[in-house]
């Protein structure tokens, strides 16, 4: 049984650790870290999730991006350690975070990741939408979370400044 909760800045290195595990160290170096580049995450929806003994088994964060002249989140990383695959909490960090972003009246997030496993959350492929080079466009998805939130939103993803 895992808790979640709003990670805490005594929580940032042990949440790193899990990326680094998940991802492996290599993952900044990926095109999604450019838009996180000195860029706090949005801390509200930075989540973490631990066990009765208050080990660590996944993590999630969110941050502010933009999308051509429209403000959005980019979700992610989401991890889970490889103990706790399996047993839904991916899925539960997943839904915990798109139900807060709504609470906090966000309109859109986008993330990069397989279609297959996001559409079950309402994610869908983006067109024209635009993630730094060499993003798969066909791994860049969205989930409005207000009605037609993504109607016409088109351009290239920045950083928000």
């Amino acid at each position: 049984m895992f808790t979640l909760a709003q990670e805490m800045p005594q929580d940032w290195w042990e949440v790193e650790a899990l990326f680094d595990l998940c991802f492996a160290p290599g993952r900044t170096a990926l095109s999604s870290y450019r838009l996180r580049d000195e860029v706090p995450p949005v801390a509200g929806l930075c989540r973490v999730a631990r066990d009765q003994y208050g080990n660590l088994g996944g993590a999630i964060r969110c941050w502010p991006v933009m999308v051509g002249l429209h403000e959005a989140l980019l979700l992610g990383p989401v991890a889970v350690h490889p103990t706790a695959q399996g047993e839904g909490l991916g899925g539960a960090l997943v839904r915990d975070t798109v139900a807060r972003a709504a609470e906090q009246g966000y309109a859109r997030i986008l993330l990069v990741g397989d279609a297959p496993y996001y559409a079950r959350f309402g994610f869908e492929r983006l067109e024209g939408v635009e993630m730094p080079p060499p993003t798969n466009p066909d791994r860049v998805l969205g989930l409005a979370l207000v009605d037609g939130a993504w109607d016409g939103v088109r351009g290239t993803v920045t950083r928000l400044a």
